[in-house]
């Protein structure tokens, strides 16, 4: 029995509403439920219970397979798909969902209105990035159409391997037209709810919970394990390790919410479990501000960063220190990618730059805030590299810390200096976390633009052949964190989740830590005791 005595109940942590089948603690409270406007991973544990797209993420190896399309074909180019939307799929409400839904949908994400962040998945369709960016004002020219109502037909810029996991992914979700147009900004509100997945949205208390409730017309309902789960937000290690101890929620699976003091001691239990991530620990630096425009600098910040001291003395989990921004084991196509060696940990050198660059031994130099999300394992972070930059190159550095929605937005309006960031990658392919820094995704988030490395992605997308391709990659990664360094790698995440295996079952370890929550069951008569 872990700390049951210390059972902190904390707000966003209540826990008087009536037991689901199912409780989980899924992190900080959710920014949005809409597929198409959210960009944290917390919220899209959530949206994609609610909503589904054309292909679904397999439970055990999180490759796509058949969603709300049972079926499609590929031309012999690779660049046109025609999907066959189920004569069974329907919306909660029992309407049925249609070829012309998904038309709608993905008009209205790729919509310059919708200013949605994530729109750049989409791009890969013919004129998508066009009209999302307003230069192409007919949407009927993009490459999205309903042939009838049970057929989509899709055509791409060029072939890309990765486009049916692309369909998996939230922003590629179906949403209710009808409810939209009629409620505005409040349909997420509206009820009854129209939800296209495998669970409706019952309740959503802010700072407290959302619950979600089996959505009886899903057209694979049968298969749907709980009737009602609670997703808990919470953002704190002790608490969510308490109500996880008493038995009070099933499943801890935020990393973030493990208490790096304790890792020692829950890495040996049998319900602590780790696996390897498809994740990245980077910084984020903002090059329209100087000093940080000159890329001297921002290399010789990455060369004075000892990560293996911050995996080591921080985090402790088995992460690995690093220097590229695609993680170990990532596909390119049948074979593994090969990522560049990046910037060594080197302070001599990267005083050379600073000099260079106008600074020696940090004189002149303005004072370098570091912004991070309220989280005790960030913290420590910052107080690490502020201790490095210091000591090797003799520059002042204040720690910022913000909530995680203000921490969303100050990325999203270049409201920093350098800035906490990671990603979690949305499918198996280096693109996934290379394609971020393209001038115009809007996920870049630190003003860099530099059309070499778009044209090298590019091509590298569009390159049938997998060894050109590994080549094509690797140039384009070498400019990401090599030459130009708008960002700066530290580790590589490891998954880590608290669930007991004799109580819980359906939640299997993949490299995407995609755990589909229509899967996942709690064998009820274990369910309550204290562990």
């Amino acid at each position: 029995m872990l700390f049951v005595g210390l059972l902190i109940v904390a707000e966003g942590c209540d826990r008087k509403a009536t037991r689901a089948d199912l409780v989980i603690i899924n992190g900080a409270e959710p920014e949005s439920l809409d597929p198409h406007l959210l960009t944290g991973q917390a919220e899209g544990r959530i949206a994609m219970a609610l909503f589904e797209g054309l292909t679904r993420f397999d439970p055990v190896t999180a490759a796509p397979i058949p969603g709300l399309a049972d079926r499609w074909s590929v031309s012999t180019d690779g660049r046109v798909y025609t999907f066959h939307v189920r004569t069974n799929a329907k919306w909660s409400t029992g309407e049925p969902i249609t070829a012309h839904d998904f038309v709608w949908s993905w008009q209205r994400i790729l919509s310059p209105s919708t200013a949605s962040e994530y729109c750049g998945v989409l791009f890969y369709i013919k004129n998508g990035e066009a009209y999302a960016t307003g230069r192409l004002k007919d949407f009927n020219q993009v490459g999205v159409r309903a042939i009838d109502d049970q057929n989509l037909r899709v055509e791409l810029e060029m072939p890309i391997a990765f486009f049916l996991d692309l369909c998996s992914f939230q922003p590629y979700s179906v949403v209710p037209r009808k409810m939209i147009e009629k409620h505005g900004d409040r349909w997420l509100h509206a009820r009854p709810f129209m939800a296209s997945g495998a669970y409706t949205l019952e309740s959503w208390r802010v700072n407290d919970r959302v619950r979600i409730r089996r959505n009886p017309y899903y057209w694979d309902a049968a298969n749907t394990r709980n009737e009602v789960i609670d997703l808990i937000s919470c953002v704190s290690p002790t608490t969510a390790l308490n109500l996880y101890a008493s038995g009070a929620v099933d499943i801890v699976w935020d990393k973030e919410l493990v208490p790096p003091d304790l890792l020692d001691v829950l890495i040996k239990r049998p319900d602590f479990h780790t696996y390897q991530s498809l994740g990245v620990y980077f910084l984020r630096i903002n090059v329209t501000r100087k000093p940080y425009d000159d890329p001297r600098v921002r290399r010789a910040l990455a060369m004075t960063i000892d990560k293996r001291r911050i995996v080591e003395r921080i985090t402790k989990g088995g992460e690995m220190p690093a220097s590229c921004i695609s993680p170990p084991g990532i596909a390119n196509g049948d074979r593994l990618y090969q990522p560049p060696t990046g910037l060594s940990y080197d302070p001599e050198a990267a005083r050379r730059l600073m000099a260079e660059a106008g600074y020696p031994g940090g004189r002149g130099f303005p004072v370098l805030t570091y912004t991070y999300n309220t989280q005790e394992s960030h913290r420590r972070i910052g107080v690490e590299l502020r201790e490095m930059w210091q000591k090797e190159l003799g520059i002042n550095v204040e720690l910022r810390q913000l909530e995680w929605k203000t921490w969303l937005r100050a990325q999203a309006m270049l409201d920093y200096d350098l800035i906490r960031s990671s990603w979690i990658g949305d499918y198996n392919d280096p693109n996934t976390f290379l394609d971020l820094f393209l001038s115009d995704n809007p996920n870049n988030r630190t003003g860099w633009r530099n059309q070499t490395y778009d044209e090298t992605l590019r091509r590298a997308n569009s390159e049938p052949n997998t060894a050109n391709r590994q080549n094509l990659l690797y140039v384009a990664e070498s400019i990401l964190v090599e030459h130009e360094v708008p960002v700066i790698p530290l580790f590589f995440y490891v998954g880590m989740e608290y669930y007991d295996p004799a109580h819980i079952e359906g939640v299997y370890p993949n490299i995407r830590a995609e755990h589909p929550l229509r899967v996942i069951r709690r064998i009820p008569d274990q369910s309550n005791k204290a562990r």
